[in-house]
């Protein structure tokens, strides 16, 4: 039940995945993908700038504003040994303030609560009767990367991370429409749908080729609620010597209604 609790911080802060490391076979296959159908940018056409600009103004414009969150998530995990381990996390977020986390074990009893805000982390162990502590650099520390709590606000809201606008390239299709851009820590594939913007995919390369950290993030099954589409399924995908994978199936969500973020810290629980 340890093993959960990673787990559990893994999942809902999948950027966390982004710090394996890609084999050299999947390394290659992810170029050859991403080149194919390209336009450059670089011959600086009026039209090709346009397109651009007009696709990023529209995925900025996409995003999902709110005050509140809550839902259910079914969430499933596969690590490299191969072994399966699942298990509902329930998640209330008051927006650039608090995200709260309560997980229920296999037998449907609360076994970790967690609560992050700006500027700190604390895990609740049920099981074991103890508490940890952290600031939220301590995420930075696991995940290897700049990680804040705005960053873990958007992947569970489902709006874009690493969003950079040094864009070098797109390319399109008959139902997507891609941008490429090179930032300080990635080279970012951002596809969204060609009809209504919504994300379908984002793959991350760490420009530093030595690290090699990859990792794919896939949107879909969205619904319409409160005017807002959201993805009710999301899928990590990571590489290093071994394969990671979490899904994510939002069983129910809410936008916008009064919430609590219950958390207490029994006197007899010990310090970690």
């Amino acid at each position: 039940m340890k093993y959960i609790a990673g787990i559990c911080l893994l999942a809902l802060v999948m950027a966390a995945a982004t710090s394996c490391r890609s084999t050299k076979t999947i390394q290659t296959a992810i170029a050859k993908k991403d080149t194919a159908h390209v336009v450059p940018v670089v011959d600086h056409r009026a039209d090709s700038m346009l397109y651009i600009k007009k696709v990023w103004d529209t995925i900025r414009k996409n995003n999902i504003d709110f005050q509140t969150f809550s839902a259910k998530i079914k969430v499933d995990f596969e690590g490299g040994d191969g072994k399966k381990n699942d298990f509902n996390a329930f998640v209330r977020i008051k927006k650039d303030s608090v995200l709260w986390i309560n997980i229920n074990a296999a037998l449907g009893f609360d076994a970790f609560r967690v609560l992050v805000t700006p500027d700190s982390v604390k895990v609740i162990n049920k099981l074991n009767k103890t508490v940890q502590l952290r600031s939220v650099e301590s995420l930075q520390e696991v995940t290897r990367m700049p990680m804040t709590f705005a960053d873990l606000q958007n992947l569970l809201i489902g709006n874009p991370i690493f969003l950079d606008s040094n864009i070098n390239s797109y390319k399109k299709d008959e139902r997507t429409i891609s941008l490429i851009s090179l930032g300080i820590l990635f080279k970012h594939l951002l596809t969204v749908n060609k009809d209504d913007y919504t994300l379908q995919y984002s793959k991350l390369d760490d420009v530093d080729v030595i690290r090699a950290r990859t990792a794919y993030l896939t949107y879909g099954e969205y619904q319409y609620k409160n005017g807002i589409r959201f993805s009710t399924y999301r899928k990590i995908t990571v590489s290093e010597k071994s394969k990671l994978d979490i899904e994510m199936q939002f069983k129910q969500f809410d936008f916008n209604a009064d919430l609590s973020f219950p958390f207490t810290i029994p006197k007899n629980y010990r310090r970690q």
